[in-house]
């Protein structure tokens, strides 16, 4: 055993003075942060404000357009207000203002009048956030038109790109244009009235990724247009309203939690979907792992290096110091990125905005739970079956392109953890779920996407007592293919070959 550790050593050392080990460790944090902070970023001051053209010959729908515009972006003002206040605030208590009463007690300047006397010394001035759209006027030259369609014809040239407008003394792009005909009302579809024909209010942009504006216009005309509606029939739009908003309580209770404590919150939520983060994690992990394994058999023994150290320990003590080094450096990687994973969030549950709830929630996740443990202990159970069949794999092939084929068929063996990854956690303990918690090679990924679900006793303890025997049964295999074929040259054996040598 003593030979055996030093195998592992070795590898472990080899691996850990690669650039490649510390890139492992290095850059998949990066990429947790960048996947984190990027769209926040991007979402605050990467999006341009898109500038839109209104026409609205009507002349009845452009101010309540402009007006629920305006009302979007005063939610964003008041959301950045509160977290600033969270952050640069010393005892502000109070509790934050809804909208409307934001709004009409004078917006931005009042609340940061009241703020004042509690901020921090060197608390920094508040930045407000970027408008997502602002309004621009028609071009000068297109003005005059009074057709619709010859409107839309003039601004396809700065729909495009070819053509700026003038905002504020700037040339910008125009991102979209939004033209209201002005027999807007006779062209209102009715249910169970004749087709009025027309093509209604016209949204013309060239960006179809982006339909946030698009959406806005269209619920605000609805809305307004159903008002109307019901004041031409005699209804009380306020009335209606308030009907409409009347509803009966809904609870979502979980009856597996305590008395008293059975309502449903984000934790559960959260609680119920970050096994299948874990295990795209776990499968990410056992992957890459494996392939490094597989790497340095096939590199060592087309490069002779084998027969030196099987000149000084036995193909037993080479195939276990090989598989427990490996597994050191990739319990390293992992415990990295695990580590990695909890600073980010806790960095983030510390103050961010707009992340610090959720992140938060996540880490109480991470902490009451068994997620962790778990995801250590079907890791190295994972990793001793597939390192098994790799150790076999690379044994009998003498180069990588050799080894493709084989690898090939294991990729996709293990592509279906990750096709029912979203589905199991609809149906933890449903027949799929339980039927391939059944099967060796998948037990470590469908029984860590089932750990938040109260799997049955005998599924967990059952599946969990296969899977270790099945390691060992691999090893055991892969011992008798190893202790062959590592010494071997020439064309790979075939599969009945192989299956002969587990009898010797």
């Amino acid at each position: 055993m003593r030979f055996a550790f030093l195998v592992a050593w070795r590898e472990y050392e080899e691996n850990a003075r690669t650039k490649g080990f510390w890139l492992g460790i290095l850059l998949v944090p990066v990429i947790i942060f960048f996947s984190v902070q990027v769209p926040i970023w991007l979402e605050t001051k990467g999006t341009p404000t898109r500038q839109y053209v209104l026409v609205d010959q009507s002349g009845t729908l452009a101010t309540v357009v402009e007006s629920r515009l305006e009302m979007s972006h005063q939610r964003q003002v008041l959301s950045a207000l509160n977290e600033y206040a969270r952050r640069q605030a010393d005892g502000h208590g109070a509790a934050p203002p809804l909208l409307e009463e934001f709004i009409n007690q004078g917006g931005q300047s009042n609340f940061l009048a009241q703020l004042q006397p509690h901020l921090k010394p060197g608390a920094p001035p508040f930045k407000s956030p970027r408008r997502a759209f602002q309004r621009a006027p028609e071009p000068s030259d297109l003005s005059k038109l009074s057709d619709l369609a010859a409107l839309a014809q003039g601004l396809k040239p700065y729909l495009r790109g070819e053509k700026q407008i003038e905002v504020d003394g700037q040339s910008v792009s125009l991102a979209a244009a939004i033209l209201i005909p002005r027999d807007i009302e006779q062209q209102v579809v009715r249910p169970k009235g004749k087709s009025p024909g027309g093509t209604g209010i016209e949204y013309w942009s060239g960006n179809l990724a982006d339909t946030k504006l698009r959406d806005e216009v269209e619920q605000t005309v609805n809305t307004e247009i159903r008002r109307r509606e019901y004041l031409l029939r005699g209804m009380d739009a306020a009335a209606i309203r308030e009907v409409e908003q009347t509803y009966a309580p809904f609870a979502s209770l979980n009856p597996k939690k305590q008395p008293g404590q059975e309502a449903v919150n984000t934790t559960d939520i959260i609680k119920q979907w970050a096994p299948s983060a874990f295990v795209y994690l776990l499968w990410v992990a056992v992957f890459a792992i494996v392939q490094m394994l597989l790497n340095n058999i096939i590199e060592e023994k087309s490069n002779r290096i084998i027969e030196v150290l099987l000149s000084s320990v036995t193909p037993g003590e080479l195939m276990t110091g090989k598989l427990f080094g490996i597994a050191a450096v990739g319990l390293t990687m992992v415990g990295s990125w695990i580590l990695a994973l909890v600073g980010i969030l806790f960095w983030k549950a510390s103050g961010v905005a707009g992340t610090s709830a959720v992140t938060g929630q996540m880490l109480t996740v991470l902490y009451s739970s068994s997620l962790i443990p778990m995801f250590v202990v079907y890791f190295l159970l994972g990793y001793v079956m597939y390192a098994a069949c790799i150790l076999a794999l690379g044994s009998v092939c003498n180069t990588l392109k050799e080894a493709q084929s084989y690898m090939g068929v294991i990729t996709m063996v293990m592509m279906v953890p990750l096709m029912t990854m979203t589905f199991i956690p609809k149906d933890p303990n449903g027949v799929l779920a339980r039927v391939l918690s059944w099967i060796p090679l998948y037990t470590p990924f469908i029984m860590m996407n089932r750990a938040m679900a109260d799997p049955p006793l005998i599924d967990l303890v059952g599946t969990l007592v296969l899977l270790v025997v099945s390691a060992v049964g691999a090893l055991w295999m892969a011992g008798k293919v190893f202790r062959i074929g590592i010494l071997r040259t020439g064309q790979p054996p075939k599969l009945l070959e192989m299956l002969r040598w587990l009898k010797r």
